[in-house]
This record gives C-alpha cells, structure tokens and sequence, in this order.
C-alpha cells in the first residue's frame, strides 16, 4: 500500500485524484469530520488496534494471518485509511471499501486454539468490537490530549453518526451503543468475554512498539512515542490483563507533553508531515479530505442509497 495511485489501480476504490463526489454519510459540519481528522486520532488509532486483542477470535485471526509482523506499516495504513474513508470519504468510495473489506474478512477464518471454537473476521460480535473500540478510542485521546470533550449535542450526533457507520459493516446498527451511558454498559457487557494470551500479548506489545527493520524506522520511533500517551488512556484493568501498565507519574507527565505536540502539528501541513513516510494512504486521504473542502453534490446520503447508487451505476 505504499503508492495510493497503485492501489486504485489494483482495486483498492480510494482515488486521491477525483474529486469529492458527495459529502459522504456525515458532512462537513459533523463531530465525526472534526474528531476524525484531528492529530489525535493517531492516538486513538493505536488505542483501538492495541484492545482489538482483548477479543479471542480476534486475536486468533491477527496471529494466523501474520500481517502485523511481516508487514506493520501496509496493515496499520489500511486499517486507519479505511476507518478514515468512512468518517470522511465520499459515499461512493466509502461503500466500495467496506465492500472490499468484507470481501477480504471473509477469507480470515481458522479455529481459536484455546477454546477450540472457529473464528471469522466478519463475525458480527468481534466487528463490533472493531467497531466500538475505534471511535470510542479516537473520541477518548481527542478529549484528552485535544480540544476536550464535545457539546451535549456534538457528542449525541457522534454516536448517531458510529450507528451509522456500522451499516458499512456485518454488526448489527441496533447492537451499537447510542450515548456515552451505553459504551460504558456495551463494556460492562463484554468484559467477561475479553482475555489475553501469549498470542495476544504479542500482538498487543507489538502495536504499541513495533519493531525495528528496514523502511520501519519511522513506524518504529512513531509508535514508542505514542505508546505512553495511548495507555495513560486504559483503564487499570485493561493495562493489568494487557500486561503493559505504566507509573501513575508518566500518566500525569504525558498528558501535557502530549498536548503540546498535538498542538504543535494541529494544521493540515504539519499533520501530512506526521505520517509521511510512515503511514502513506492515511496520508493521501487526509490530503484530499483538506484539499476537497466542497463536493460535486453537495448533499450527505445514507449507507442504504449509497449501496444502491454504488451497484446502479458505473465509477
């Protein structure tokens, strides 16, 4: 995935020379485009990564398809650029995304060597997982190390706005937490079902500081230097089963240091310089997501009519 105009070519739907179709399924004036295209999504980003393990079947499908380890920087670049597609894409290249996902997820299958039972990357309880963990993690480091939090009102719509974006994928909308008071019960909820393992702490450990290689120099020195602020984040009971707690004093150290750097590469220029080199499709849709403040239809459409579209009608 090093080169976004290769990849268009191969398939992958995202073209960073055509222009903004539509507004996608959120628009310019949503928490989502605000929340989602701030520096601390990055953070955010590892976050979600890191607890995607805390599922079994999940951390089994990582470990057998091996990815993470032979190839960090494509694996973390799509998944972010994908999750990024869909806060900001148009409706159109949204679609064919997710559509192309599934179409990948659906190959990932294997048996959890634990519990013996057979996992699927498309199973519609570890997508929501997937699916929580991502914008509840991006909204939790853009109140911490941002902004701060958003208004009664921008957060109500964030969370319409996650219900809407599950549509994109196999969980089931009406499984998806509409407020702050239901993640925390969506958690209570799956907290018994969430372990670790060897497999699992390797993944984990990993994403939070990936190893070093050739053309990884960036990757590595950009996720040591994310992994404090990104567990400063967790709760004590994630840190303890995850096995990667830090001191009470470089949680309260990190907060301000981190908010200076966000700060620091807050603009569209400097944050195209943060993941330069290190992230290159994530990079390429921010760039046209700044670039295309305005759409050919300036109008926002539902999963449901941007599928119909997608299949009625040729690119």
């Amino acid at each position: 995935m090093s080169d976004p105009r290769m990849m268009a070519g191969r398939g992958w739907p995202f073209d960073p020379t055509r222009p903004r179709r539509d507004f996608g399924f959120f628009g310019p004036d949503s928490p989502t485009w605000k929340v989602w295209t701030h520096p601390t999504a990055l953070i955010g980003f590892q976050r979600a990564v890191t607890l995607e393990h805390f599922d079994p079947m999940l951390a089994a499908a990582v470990a057998d398809a091996d990815g993470i380890y032979t190839d960090p920087r494509g694996r973390m670049d799509g998944t972010l650029s994908y999750f990024l597609l869909v806060a900001v894409g148009d409706s159109r290249t949204a679609t064919a995304t997710a559509e192309l996902l599934m179409k990948v997820h659906a190959r990932a299958t294997g048996i959890e060597p634990i519990s013996g039972k057979r996992y699927s990357a498309n199973n519609p309880a570890s997508q929501l997982w997937i699916h929580v963990t991502g914008w509840h993690s991006v909204l939790k480091c853009y109140e911490m190390f941002g902004p701060g939090p958003l208004s009664p009102a921008e957060e109500s719509r964030y969370w319409a706005d996650c219900v809407t974006a599950a549509e994109l994928q196999t969980c089931r909308p009406a499984d998806v937490p509409t407020s702050r008071d239901e993640v925390r019960a969506y958690f209570d909820a799956v907290r018994p079902t969430l372990c670790s393992s060897e497999r699992a702490l390797r993944g984990m450990h990993y994403l939070l500081r990936t190893r070093g290689g050739r053309g990884r120099g960036r990757l590595w020195a950009t996720s040591r230097a994310l992994a404090p602020a990104t567990i400063a984040t967790l709760p004590k009971w994630m840190r303890t089963l995850g096995e990667f707690d830090q001191p009470a004093a470089l949680d309260r150290a990190v907060v301000p240091a981190a908010r200076a750097v966000v700060r620091a590469t807050r603009s569209p220029a400097a944050m195209s310089r943060v993941v330069a080199g290190t992230l290159p499709m994530t990079r390429s849709v921010l760039q046209w997501h700044f670039d295309n403040p305005t759409a050919q239809r300036a109008e926002v459409v539902s999963p449901a009519e941007a599928r119909e579209r997608l299949h009625a009608t040729p690119a």
